[in-house]
């Protein structure tokens, strides 16, 4: 069934994982920065901000299927995947660049931001779609698959985490940070950068072993066809129970990541705490982006034995209730007064140690949620006869993107409505705002990953079914 047998070679692991770096860079831009970078740098109204970026998801989560179905119906002796990975990417390092300096350095209007928002996300959606849709082809194997998420989660964050630090460290650090407008040029350039070598050297990589005629030719595209497979595949009780679950859990990642900037310069002041034993101007801000790679990390080494002795549904269960309960307990200790003071080392190291957890459980849910795609693929392929990974991946897209842009919609509309202000310095906004600010993130955060861990921990393909349905469809081809 898959283009490789067995356990697969570190090289190719190394190398399919390496294209989700792009993926991790635009994540970072678009769920930590930009909405900051529009409202506080640029000085737009926040709910704007929020609505364009919402408006640009919508969009583009309407593209995806089109794209995915383009990708399965690509015929070169490239293959279906490789054309589409040499041609977006240099097209989408100009569009990350000039998001992010807009003409005249002022902010642009309501249409400005949405067209290239939507320009940048299509030209992504073009490297992203084609490049996962890879995986269910280079393996079949139930945990290889499952090690195969793990180097592209791995990548992708390493790739954020590193544009993270250089923003905090590099391009706009000292008095005015992540206020410092000039700063955004740069770091966009290598940002792009980035992308274009990801995306580019991972299909290069994989050239040789992908790069050949699909064992059939596919059908002529058409518009209708692609959208009747999108409901087709929706069709798939197992596909709507993984949607159901993987919603909620990325409605909260698109909040939380929002909401990031927020809660760590004005509910914890980490730009303000010291750390002991580190050179002067070392802060828990600075710290961030290293607990987020500790997180990542670890998350490598947890992920694939809890989905060898729990299965994917029960890993993802646990770990979305565990992501709630680490990520919320230090605003529940804050609320109760048990909470070291604000602007001190203990305080910031605390919230940090909490957070690698929080984070390092939130990355399983999201990475057993991902996999068990490529598990409906087979169930799909069983029942029609059609192989449509481009398809089931661009509708995980369409649900990732819809969910994860109304995080930040909802983000924009709770700033404005408590009234946030504008160009705030740390410490200059009002306290009873900073309570509202908490209540909703405690709230939505509760309710998204409860719902979460009840629809992902029903999904209906264990590891015995697939298994059974491989040998089934490899049986069906061998006669």
């Amino acid at each position: 069934m898959g283009l490789v047998k067995g356990k697969l070679p570190m090289r190719l692991k190394l190398i399919h994982g390496f294209g989700a770096v792009a993926f991790g860079v635009k994540d970072t831009g678009f769920q930590f920065f930009l909405l900051f970078f529009y409202s506080q740098v640029l000085g737009m109204e926040a709910s704007l901000v929020s609505l364009a970026l919402l408006c640009a998801l919508l969009i583009d989560a309407v593209v995806d299927p089109i794209l995915g179905n383009l990708s399965d119906r690509t015929y070169t002796k490239w293959g279906r995947r490789l054309p589409w990975l040499y041609a977006a990417p240099i097209p989408l390092a100009f569009a990350w660049v000039l998001m992010w300096s807009p003409p005249g350095g002022e902010a642009p209007t309501f249409w400005g931001l949405l067209a290239i928002a939507v320009v940048v996300r299509i030209l992504l959606s073009a490297c992203e779609v084609p490049s996962i849709s890879l995986l269910p082809e280079i393996t079949s194997d139930y945990d290889e698959r499952t090690t195969l998420f793990r180097f592209r989660y791995i990548s992708g964050w390493l790739g954020g985490i590193l544009m993270m630090v250089l923003a905090y460290t590099v391009f706009m650090p000292g008095e005015d940070g992540l206020l410092n407008r000039d700063g955004y040029v740069g770091w966009a350039i290598t940002g792009g950068s980035l992308i274009v070598l990801s995306v580019m050297g991972s299909a290069l990589g994989q050239h040789r072993l992908v790069a050949h005629l699909p064992e059939t030719k596919p059908e002529p595209f058409t518009i209708r066809a692609c959208f009747a497979e999108i409901v087709e595949a929706f069709r798939e009780r197992a596909f709507l129970i993984f949607a159901a679950g993987g919603l909620a859990a990325y409605v909260n990642q698109g909040l939380t990541f929002s909401l990031t900037n927020y809660l760590t310069l004005y509910v914890w002041r980490l730009d303000t705490a010291q750390m002991p034993l580190l050179p002067e101007g070392v802060t828990a801000l600075s710290l961030y982006p290293l607990a987020l790679f500790v997180s990542a990390i670890l998350m490598f080494f947890v992920v694939g034995p809890m989905h060898k002795h729990l299965g994917k549904p029960k890993s993802a269960a646990i770990s979305a209730l565990g992501t709630a309960l680490f990520t919320l307990s230090p605003y529940l200790a804050l609320y109760a007064g048990v909470w070291p003071p604000l602007d001190t080392a203990l305080s910031g190291l605390m919230l940090l140690a909490l957070l690698i957890v929080g984070n390092t459980l939130g990355i399983v849910v999201l990475i057993s949620a991902s996999s068990m795609i490529a598990e409906i693929v087979e169930a799909y392929l069983e029942r029609t006869g059609r192989r449509a990974e481009g398809a089931f991946y661009s509708g995980n897209w369409l649900i990732q993107k819809c969910a994860t842009g109304l995080g930040i919609f909802l983000t924009g509309q709770v700033l404005s409505a408590i009234d946030f202000a504008r160009d705030a310095a740390p410490g200059e906004v009002r306290a009873s705002t900073i309570t509202d600010l908490i209540v909703f993130y405690a709230l939505a955060t509760t309710v998204l990953m409860a719902i979460a861990a009840y629809w992902l921990g029903r999904f209906p393909i264990k590891r015995e079914d697939h298994e059974a349905r491989v040998a089934a469809l490899a049986a069906r081809q061998t006669a």
